[in-house]
């Protein structure tokens, strides 16, 4: 028993003991992330199944919090403008890669609201795109209304000047080269499930509980594999000197 009281084996002992702690305490952030993801498919799915309302009267409800919006279906009445149309690329559908075709809809206040008219294929890439043109006349649309992209820590840059083609949907950028007062969000558009250009994107997904638990499993497996490992490590340490005896 001494031979694994030294200060070397203690030293040991600690480094296990502490790795572990720190193995669990991973495990239990994980659960208590896929619980945090659970929470906020919940709120979200609820967002998505309440009744649509008028986009206006829901932005001016919440002010500056435009994200609490996130998946809430929205109406809005007008007509859209092509000459100020739009593609965002990188866009996949059944694999094969394409663009989202971006319309601006113009209300009777003059105002504007990005609409996202859903898929098409790569060689449509100049808008505005006759094969995917929308509807003409005053007409309202519903779709799910999503915040104002924004470029992220790493990823392309829109450069200055006018652009047919966008990497995200920044509606700050699209102002810049846009005559209408655009609203702060905007629309993806509801489908119906055909395969007519534009093709309608699908709803969102809010079963998805991202790989919080898969990561946590691993963390206490990884705990489990060092305490058995090292259980067994110490006993064949001591295993020689119990047989001498």
């Amino acid at each position: 028993m001494k031979a694994i009281l030294t200060p070397k084996w203690i030293a040991a002992h600690v480094v296990v003991v502490v790795t572990a702690i720190v193995f669990i305490n991973l495990g239990f952030w994980q659960l208590g992330r896929l619980e945090d993801r659970k929470l906020e498919n919940q709120i979200a799915e609820s967002r998505y199944t309440a009744t649509p309302e008028e986009l206006g009267v829901l932005v001016a409800a919440v002010g500056d919090d435009l994200d609490s919006l996130r998946y809430r279906r929205a109406t809005v009445t007008g007509s859209y403008e092509t000459e100020h149309e739009l593609l965002t690329r990188n866009q996949v559908y059944r694999d094969q890669a394409g663009f989202h075709v971006v319309t601006p809809l113009v209300t009777e206040d003059g105002g504007a609201v990005l609409v996202n008219r859903g898929w098409v294929p790569l060689p449509l890439d100049t808008p505005p795109v006759a094969q995917a043109a929308p509807p003409t006349g005053d007409l309202t649309v519903t779709g799910w209304i999503n915040p104002t992209q924004t470029r992220p820590a790493f990823g392309p840059t829109d450069p200055e000047g006018v652009l047919d083609v966008m990497s995200r949907i920044d509606i700050d950028r699209i102002q810049q080269q846009t005559p209408y007062d655009l609203a702060p969000v905007y629309l993806v558009l509801e489908g119906d499930g055909g395969d007519e250009l534009p093709v309608a994107l699908p709803p969102p997904d809010f079963t998805n509980e991202g790989s919080h638990l898969a990561y946590a499993i691993q963390w206490f497996g990884f705990t489990l594999t060092g305490v058995i490992g090292y259980w067994f490590l110490v006993r064949k340490t001591l295993m020689p000197r119990t047989k001498r005896r």
